[in-house]
């Protein structure tokens, strides 16, 4: 192997294992709510987004279950760009909610920023605020990664459209 080949390997085995973090991370976050759905729904209303009780419950309802479909998807491979996305557009007002309420704790309890700790949650339990954003900011940053095409080694179907083939083709000779 070349070392530039060796580089496309690794950067691509890096990719797998990314998307594979980010399927079993959502998996297990999303369960551990999804199986414990009043104190979810208690942590969803402690940041103020809905005063409808219709919402409320379907966000406390569907949110985990959303959050597991989409790791199964990353863990298996399958619309993997598409699920990126749907991770970023969760992950960045979730994170953008998290820091607002973190404020406003440090705020009012005259605290340093860092030292606000509470269940924010993401099914971790309670936290310190400025490592759940830097996790946030990775998670960001991976499934970002993945929107640009990486990870389609072991994918079972990268794209849903046909003419993207999860692997590459080989080229006749």
């Amino acid at each position: 192997m070349t070392t530039d080949s060796q580089g496309r390997y690794f950067l691509a085995t890096a990719a797998v294992l990314a998307r594979w973090l980010l399927g079993l991370l959502f998996i297990y976050m999303g369960m551990k709510k999804a199986l414990h759905p009043e104190e979810f729904l208690k942590l969803v209303r402690q940041y103020d987004m809905v005063s409808s009780p219709f919402l409320l419950n379907s966000i406390a309802a569907m949110l985990p279950w959303f959050e597991v479909f989409c790791g199964m998807l990353l863990l298996t491979g399958v619309a993997v760009r598409g699920t990126a996305v749907m991770l970023v557009v969760m992950l960045i007002p979730f994170s953008l909610l998290v820091l607002k309420r973190a404020l406003a704790i440090a705020q009012a309890q005259h605290l340093a920023f860092c030292l606000v700790k509470f269940d924010c949650g993401c099914g971790a339990g309670e936290v310190f605020i400025c490592n759940k954003l830097v996790e946030n900011t990775v998670l960001i940053l991976l499934a970002a990664w993945l929107m640009t095409g990486a990870g389609k080694r072991l994918a079972l179907r990268f794209s849903l459209f046909p003419g993207s083939p999860a692997l590459p083709l080989a080229k006749a000779d």
